[in-house]
C-alpha cells in the first residue's frame, strides 16, 4: 500500500521532499500535484519506473507519449536540439505554467526514447513538485490520472486519488484539491508553434 503525503505548495517539508525523492531513485510511481491535474510520474532514469507507468497507461514504452516535468529551462538543452529565438521566447515568458511544449528530441535521450524525434516539456507552477525534482537532480517522465467516468475526466480530489491508486503507486501526494483542466499542448517540433489541445494556458503566449 502507498504513502499519503500530506505537502504544501507555500512551504513543503524538506523531510516529505527527501522521502519522495528516496522512492523515485529506486524506481518508485509517485502521484504528485501540478498547476494543473494531478500527474502519476517517475525518476525519469529508472526504466523499471517507465515501464510501469507503461503498463498502467496500456501503452508501449518506446511508443508512449510521456511528458518531461522540469524544475525550471536549465535541463532543456539534455534533451532537446537547440530551438530558435522566437521558441525560447516563448518557453520563457509561458514557463512556469500550464503548458506542454513538444520540441524536437535529441541524442541523450534515455534508452527507451531512443526512436521518439520529439520530447513534450512541462514546467508546473508548482512549487511542490518543482522542489521535488530539483532535490531528485533530474526530471520526471509524466502522464495525468484520469477518470474512467467521462463526465470527470480528471480527479481533483487527492483522498479520492489515494482510494483509488493506494495499491497501485507508491506515493500520493496530497498538495491540496486539483484542477479539472489539463494542460495546453503547444508543438514546435517544425519549427512553426501548433496548438495540439487547449487547455488552461491561453494561446496569447504565442
Amino acid at each position: 500500500m502507498s504513502e499519503f503525503i500530506k505537502l504544501y505548495n507555500k512551504n513543503p517539508n524538506p523531510k516529505e521532499i527527501e522521502r519522495v525523492v528516496r522512492v523515485l531513485q529506486k524506481g518508485g510511481l509517485v502521484i504528485y500535484p501540478t498547476d494543473t491535474v494531478y500527474g502519476l510520474g517517475c525518476d525519469i532514469t529508472k526504466t523499471r519506473g517507465l515501464e510501469r507507468i507503461a503498463k498502467i497507461k496500456g501503452v508501449k514504452l518506446e511508443k508512449a507519449n510521456f511528458s518531461f516535468v522540469c524544475n525550471d529551462l536549465s535541463h532543456l538543452s539534455d534533451y532537446v536540439q537547440q530551438i530558435d529565438s522566437y521558441t525560447f521566447k516563448v518557453l520563457k515568458r509561458a514557463l512556469p505554467g500550464p503548458y506542454t511544449f513538444i520540441l524536437p528530441g535529441n541524442n541523450n535521450l534515455p534508452k527507451v526514447f531512443k526512436k521518439k524525434k520529439t520530447v513534450g516539456i512541462r514546467v508546473p507552477d508548482n512549487t511542490i513538485i518543482r522542489t521535488i525534482i530539483e532535490a531528485l537532480g533530474n526530471p520526471i517522465v509524466s502522464t495525468s490520472i484520469y477518470d474512467e467516468d467521462e463526465i470527470v475526466e480528471y480527479t481533483t480530489d487527492p483522498e479520492l486519488i489515494f482510494e483509488k491508486w493506494q495499491n497501485i503507486v507508491d506515493i500520493v501526494i496530497d498538495g491540496g484539491y486539483g484542477d479539472n483542466v489539463a494542460s495546453t499542448v503547444i508543438d514546435f517540433s517544425s519549427g512553426e508553434p501548433e496548438i495540439i489541445r487547449e487547455g488552461k494556458g491561453s494561446i496569447d503566449i504565442l
